[in-house]
């Protein structure tokens, strides 16, 4: 079944625990990180710099993670200064 694109979201100088501004519909997210390594929740608790899942930049090749799950309870911080973080969001 071909994935439905919702919309797209970007979050740069995540200093802070931030979370995404979820399309309604959604189902499904594909994350990237550029520049620097983002660390990730999922339980509605704040990651920090050092405590969450690590969401590893590759300039080289960049290759999404793919998030199913509740997406209102992920939140996000840069692991290190200059982290990007794309979001894109599916029905699917």
């Amino acid at each position: 079944m071909p994935r439905v694109p919702l919309g797209y979201q970007q979050l740069r100088n995540i200093t802070s625990s931030t979370g995404l501004t979820v399309p309604s519909g959604s189902k499904s997210v594909d994350l990237i990180a550029e520049v620097a390594n983002v660390r990730w929740r999922d339980d509605g608790v704040a990651p920090t710099t050092t405590v969450g899942a690590l969401l590893v930049t590759d300039t080289t090749q960049p290759v999404p993670f793919t998030y199913f799950g509740n997406l209102s309870k992920l939140r996000f911080i840069a692991a290190a200064a200059g982290a990007i973080l794309n979001a894109m969001f599916y029905k699917t």
